[in-house]
């Protein structure tokens, strides 16, 4: 007897960051110069929106994260992470150090692997063979797009998970990228620069334990983007 296999799992955030960051037109993915921290902070925010890490505050006052326990994340994309910070509780910025650069290629891999994106032989010049990224024909980085507008351009209250696409664009500086679907305008970034510092107000989507630990982990992470960007 066939085995029917069982629905996909949810794309994670880092998947959708990288789909929102890919641009169909010329087949490239914005902010290559700090997408490996960006992506990481995509782990961290989809651990703490899974309750699979809490934050805490070192003596200092650093914001340091640490992994619960008794619940590993079952993802393969995720799990590194965890174990990571499982070893013993880890400053944002280690996190996104140790694990932002190896992220790219699975998580691209996770997309293609969807159909979100494909992968389309070509030759230059007519000789030489090379890869390039097409869109994929699916709806969905029509519909990352359309929500996280919706939260910047329209005013809409985002659930944590769409908080936390949009903060971590805005703080990876890749937004500007993305005028032509979402227009970059000063309201809209206003409204980014909330996002960015973990305002999302009281009916942000998700348990509120949850929603707390990953709105302090895109803060933390866009502060790090900030910091690396100016050194």
């Amino acid at each position: 007897m066939t085995e029917v296999p069982g629905p996909a799992a949810a794309p994670t955030v880092a998947e959708d960051l990288l789909l929102l960051l890919f641009q169909p037109r010329s087949g490239t993915i914005a902010g290559e110069d700090t997408l490996s921290s960006v992506l990481a902070g995509g782990v961290l925010a989809d651990l703490a929106l899974g309750d699979h890490v809490r934050t805490t505050r070192s003596p200092g006052g650093n914001v340091r994260v640490e992994a619960v326990e008794e619940r590993p994340p079952s993802d393969a994309l995720l799990r590194p992470g965890w174990d990571y910070v499982a070893e013993k509780p880890r400053s944002v910025q280690s996190v996104l150090a140790a694990i932002g650069p190896s992220l790219r290629e699975p998580l691209l891999e996770a997309v293609v692997a969807r159909g979100d994106v494909r992968r389309e032989r070509r030759k230059v010049l007519g000789l030489f063979g090379t890869t390039a990224l097409v869109d994929g024909g699916t709806p969905r980085r029509a519909e990352l797009v359309a929500s996280v507008r919706a939260v910047l351009v329209d005013g809409e209250e985002p659930t944590a998970r769409v908080a936390a696409l949009a903060g971590l664009l805005a703080g990876s500086g890749t937004l500007p990228r993305l005028d032509r679907e979402i227009p970059w305008t000063t309201p809209v970034i206003k409204r980014a620069q909330k996002l960015e510092r973990g305002s999302w107000g009281a009916q942000a989507a998700g348990a509120a334990v949850a929603r707390t630990v990953t709105a302090t982990v895109v803060n933390s992470t866009t502060h790090a983007l900030a910091a690396w960007s100016r050194s």
